[in-house]
């Protein structure tokens, strides 16, 4: 009996184990070749969100929530962060991550953008309906965007008004504690402000009812939209996006 092995047998076993090393090679390479690596996605990200803040008020600071290296991403050639509708540059945020190229996904980072600046809080305690002067007013310095929007910051902005309630001493001054003039009254036109990411549009329309600098304004454009925005101190009043 022959027992030699037949030759083209030989080189088809060969031939099937070479595949199949190539084939396990290839496997075990292809998670480590499409992975995103998160650094260039977290350096991105805080890039965006520095030209995002510049303009605010105070010393801005920038923190960023690591992407998981643990990822399956494919990795991306084109990388673009964008902030959810309704989203500011202000605060703790998520911030997206578009890829389009060479294959499309998007994925979220948290994110904190600080303002660190002066506001005003009460020196000493104040009753209702008492005239603030400037010996009422103290300066202290903290996170604007950890305190509401409406936080006053200039002295200009307190003094001469009344209360509306009874103020603790150290307790930061809103714009809705005094009784300030209305900035926007009923029935007036007002110029508004749409302010989102990367643009700012100017349009017209009519107040719907009065509104004191930071105080919630609603507006009848000229097309017949209704929308709501905040009234600033110069009468206009401005949409974020």
């Amino acid at each position: 009996m022959n027992l030699q092995p037949n030759p083209a047998s030989q080189r088809r076993f060969k031939l099937v184990a070479l595949l199949t090393v190539a084939l396990a090679g290839l496997c075990a390479a292809a998670p480590l070749a499409a992975q995103q690596a998160p650094e260039p996605i977290e350096a991105r990200v805080r890039d965006f969100l520095q030209n995002q803040a510049a303009g605010l008020p105070g010393e801005v600071s920038v923190t960023v929530g690591t992407l998981d290296p643990n990822n399956q991403l494919p990795a991306c050639a084109a990388i673009e962060p964008f902030l959810p509708a309704g989203t500011r540059a202000w605060g703790r945020i998520s911030v997206g991550v578009r890829c389009d190229s060479p294959v499309t996904w998007t994925a979220y980072l948290q994110a904190e953008v600080a303002v660190t600046a002066d506001y005003l809080v009460a020196a000493r305690p104040l009753r209702a309906g008492q005239i603030v002067g400037h010996a009422d007013l103290s300066a202290r310095r903290g996170n604007l965007a950890a305190l509401p929007d409406n936080i006053l910051t200039d002295p200009t902005q307190a003094t001469g008004h009344k209360t509306r309630v009874a103020i603790a001493a150290g307790s930061p001054l809103r714009i809705d504690m005094l009784r300030v003039p209305h900035a926007v009254r009923q029935g007036q036109n007002v110029q508004v402000m749409s302010i989102g990411p990367g643009f700012k549009v100017a349009s017209e329309g009519r107040a719907l009812n009065n509104a004191a600098p930071g105080d919630s304004v609603r507006v009848r454009l000229a097309s017949g939209q209704t929308v709501t925005g905040v009234a600033q101190a110069d009468g206009t009043v401005e949409l974020n996006f």
